[in-house]
């Protein structure tokens, strides 16, 4: 079997876990894991799904939980060329996540018997798809405590199924902790990103020789442990850039660069541009929004003061405003 990729999974720093739709083809479409756990829903489209060494047909409703580390695809059965704006929704959350939960609210820990089950992949009955279709729905849009109340009441739902089918072989599940080790170091890299980060300490936590890590590092993610610590970092920066006026000054720091001008020159080997311009230009993103709703808001009010007659006339009947 072809070797999977590794997905960076980027949680919002205001936020616990991440719940969002694509459509098909799309990007993440691809023989892949990440050390997160993941909960797919497929609402369009009927193919062929694959997780660990588990191969299965899905159609809409199709609900299914995977664990860190599990390698999963879904494939759609549609025509060369054809494409499917909205496919299916996932939320994806980690480990350390839940272990705090269930530090938190000791009610919690019913659900571990479930993500334990998760490493080897579970689908649930239709059921329980259609009772979680709702809240899945919901949280697309939720802020604040309320997505966090539809969450537990989702998990709530899948510790609740009356069918859970586990997918993968015991094999399978096995063969894919041995990424254990390196997620381990992953997850160590996305909570450490302010302090400085050695290859040597890494692969220290992993049990392994630098040069064995190494080559486990680049296998997994694609890239070597600089670039992808630099990758992480920018995103990070990214985030600041968008969310408040620090300077770039700081920014840079915050982010774990400890020099401008370094910061600078990966910033625009990553986004093809200066972080003041990547700055200036969300700005002129976000105002364009606004001219949208002021248009729109003069548009209501010249229609809102013409002369009764001229909506009334047979020529102008079909642009009548409502009421009229």
């Amino acid at each position: 079997m072809m070797r999977p990729d590794l997905e960076v999974v980027e949680v919002r720093r205001d936020e616990s876990f991440k719940v969002w739709e694509h459509g098909y083809p799309y990007r993440t479409i691809r023989w892949h894991f990440h050390p997160e756990f993941e909960l797919h829903l497929i609402v369009a489209t009927r193919g062929k799904y694959f997780v660990g060494d588990h191969i299965g047909s899905f159609g809409p409703g199709h609900l299914v939980l995977v664990g860190p580390n599990l390698p999963h695809n879904w494939v759609s059965d549609v025509a060369e060329g054809e494409t499917i704006e909205r496919r299916n929704l996932v939320m994806q959350f980690s480990q350390d996540f839940m272990r705090r939960c269930i530090e938190a609210f000791p009610e919690c820990k019913e659900a571990q018997g479930l993500l334990d089950d998760a490493r080897r992949g579970i689908a649930f009955d239709e059921a329980t798809s259609v009772a979680v279709a709702p809240l899945f729905e919901a949280l697309l849009t939720a802020r604040g405590i309320r997505r966090t109340s539809l969450f537990l009441l989702l998990l709530e739902r899948l510790c609740s199924a009356a069918q859970r089918t586990l997918l993968a072989s015991p094999a399978s599940s096995q063969s894919s902790s041995a990424s254990t080790r390196l997620s381990h170091a992953l997850s160590y890299i996305g909570k450490n990103l302010t302090s400085a980060l050695r290859e040597s300490d890494l692969a220290q936590l992993a049990g392994q020789s630098v040069s064995a890590f190494s080559r486990a590092f680049h296998r997994h993610t694609g890239m070597p442990f600089v670039q992808y610590v630099n990758r992480l970092r920018i995103e990070a920066a990214c985030q600041m850039l968008l969310a408040d006026d620090a300077r770039i000054t700081e920014v840079c720091f915050q982010c774990g660069f400890n020099n401008v001008s370094n910061f600078n020159r990966q910033f625009r080997a990553a986004k093809g541009m200066s972080p003041s311009e990547f700055r200036s230009l969300q700005r002129l993103n976000a105002r364009s929004g606004d001219v949208a709703v002021d248009a729109a808001s003069n548009s209501a009010d010249v229609c809102s003061t013409a002369p009764p007659h001229r909506a009334r006339h047979p020529a102008n009947a079909a642009l009548a405003p409502p009421g009229n």
